[in-house]
């Protein structure tokens, strides 16, 4: 890793860099890539405002391991996908949801809906339930919750996919169109789930008090090679060309697939998570 400041040499569980002094969990400019030098709010190199709260969020389970981050993007007002993760007993669980933006408050159903999806998945598959059984329950719990947030009429909404990412063994679960890609090191993606679509951009499944009771779709396999399991919202997916990034850790590789996003015309927010897997 190095300092998007001045280019020197840091590691990956350092808060600032030693040659410059530059705090590294500071976001970049959306626009340039720049990195903040001062604490005005603006980048430096090109004067756009910086990011600030919910405009981007990174998080990192563990210096090199499973990584999330989202983004605002360059044309909307606010950020209404969310992410979570978690981890324990050898398990990586992970939820991605993207806020309905036709609906009220559709922020809070996303966070709410991630947050809880990873809270009833580790604590089902710390019951002893399988990742499929876990899977449906955590994603029927997310439901219920934010289908109490509001009514048919007046229903904040999200699209959902989780993850559950234990040695040998893979199981994603999803109901919208927010997907799940397999990344083996040294071959091609594989797309894992199915848009819940009517049309284009129009979903025909989602949470929120006015959609239909529906269990979530859920696809279990074994990795037969190391690789990367990418949960996103489509503010990734519609940019990706099938090239993905081949070095660099999880969080590296999401801030690659973030600015390819952003490059590509950032129309919508970008929610990106990555997570090791792989055989036995």
């Amino acid at each position: 890793m190095t300092c998007s400041g001045c280019g020197h040499a840091v590691s990956p569980g350092d808060n600032f860099c030693e040659n410059c002094g530059l705090n590294l969990h500071t976001p970049a400019c959306t626009a340039c890539g720049a990195a903040a030098t001062d604490d005005s709010g603006f980048c430096p190199d090109c004067g756009t405002r910086l990011p600030q709260g919910r405009d981007h969020l990174e998080t990192e389970l563990e210096p090199g391991g499973a990584a999330g981050v989202t983004d605002l993007g360059l044309r909307r007002r606010r950020n209404e996908d969310a992410m979570a993760l978690g981890a324990a007993g050898g398990l990586t669980v992970a939820v991605v949801c993207d806020g309905v933006a036709t609906s009220p408050r559709a922020d809070e159903a996303a966070q709410a809906a991630a947050d809880l999806a990873v809270e009833r998945l580790l604590a089902e598959l710390g019951g002893g339930a399988d990742a499929k059984e876990a899977t449906v329950r955590a994603c029927a719990a997310a439901a219920s919750a934010v289908a109490a947030m509001g009514t048919v009429e007046d229903a904040p909404a999200c699209t959902y996919v989780s993850a559950v990412v234990a040695p040998g063994e893979i199981t994603v679960g999803w109901l919208g169109d927010s997907r799940a890609y397999w990344l083996p090191e040294g071959g091609p993606g594989r797309l894992l789930t199915t848009d819940d679509v009517a049309s284009h951009g129009v979903i025909s499944s989602w949470l929120g008090a006015d959609a239909e009771p529906e269990d979530a779709h859920v696809l279990s396999f074994s990795p037969d090679l190391p690789g990367l399991l990418l949960a996103c919202t489509d503010g990734l997916w519609e940019y990706l060309t099938g090239d993905f990034p081949a070095a660099g850790t999880p969080l590296e590789r999401a801030r690659l697939l973030l600015r390819h996003a952003l490059d590509s015309g950032g129309r919508d927010n970008v929610t990106i998570v990555l997570i090791p897997g792989g055989p036995v």
